[in-house]
C-alpha cells in the first residue's frame, strides 16, 4: 500500500460500512478503524447523546474535527453517514486513501435503519430519510474515488469487488 494506504468507507447508515470494513480489514490484513466508536470514545457517550447534547450542527463539528485528526496507514476507515458534510475531514481521507462510497437505495436504507434516533443518525427537524438520502447521495458521489453499486450483493460479494478496484 502506497501513502494512500488507507480505504475510507462512506455511505448512509445502514449502507453496511461497519460490516463490510471489519471483512475487508481481515482479507486485506490490515487494521480496522470505525470513526463513530472513536467518537463515542472520545466524549464517552453515545452517538445520540451527542446530538441530544450539543445539536446536530455542533455534533458535526466534533465529527469533523475526530475525523480529520485519524492519523492512520493501512487501515480501512468506516466512517459515519455525515462525516460528508466537514470539508476538512474529507479532504484528509482524499489525502490518506481511496474513498469508496457503498451505494443503496433509499428504500433498502430505510428497511435496514428501524429507529433513527437510536441510531444516531443526525435529522434537522422535519427532515425525513427520504430527504436526508437526496441531500447526502451528491456529496458522497462528489468525495468518492469508487462507487459501488451494493444492491442485492452478499458482503463477500462487496468485499470482492472493494479488492478489485
Amino acid at each position: 500500500m502506497s501513502e494512500k494506504s488507507n480505504i475510507i468507507l462512506i455511505g448512509m447508515p445502514g449502507a453496511g460500512k461497519s460490516t463490510v470494513g471489519v471483512v475487508l480489514a481481515k482479507k486485506m490484513g490490515c487494521r480496522f478503524l470505525d470513526s463513530d466508536l472513536l467518537i463515542q470514545e472520545k466524549y464517552n457517550a453515545l452517538l445520540h447523546e451527542l446530538i441530544t447534547k450539543y445539536g446536530t450542527e455542533g455534533f458535526g463539528k466534533i465529527e469533523e474535527e475526530v475525523n480529520a485528526s485519524i492519523c492512520a496507514k493501512r487501515t480501512v476507515i468506516a466512517t459515519g453517514g455525515s462525516v460528508v458534510y466537514g470539508p476538512a475531514a474529507m479532504a484528509h481521507f482524499k489525502k490518506t486513501g481511496r474513498i469508496v462510497y457503498l451505494k443503496l437505495s433509499c428504500d433498502t436504507i430505510r428497511d435496514r435503519l428501524g429507529d433513527l434516533n437510536e441510531r444516531g443518525v443526525v435529522l434537522r427537524e422535519g427532515q425525513t430519510l427520504s430527504d436526508l438520502y437526496e441531500e447526502r447521495v451528491p456529496l458522497y458521489e462528489k468525495y468518492a474515488d469508487v462507487v459501488l453499486d451494493c444492491e442485492n450483493k452478499t458482503i463477500r460479494d462487496i468485499v470482492a469487488e472493494i479488492c478489485r478496484a
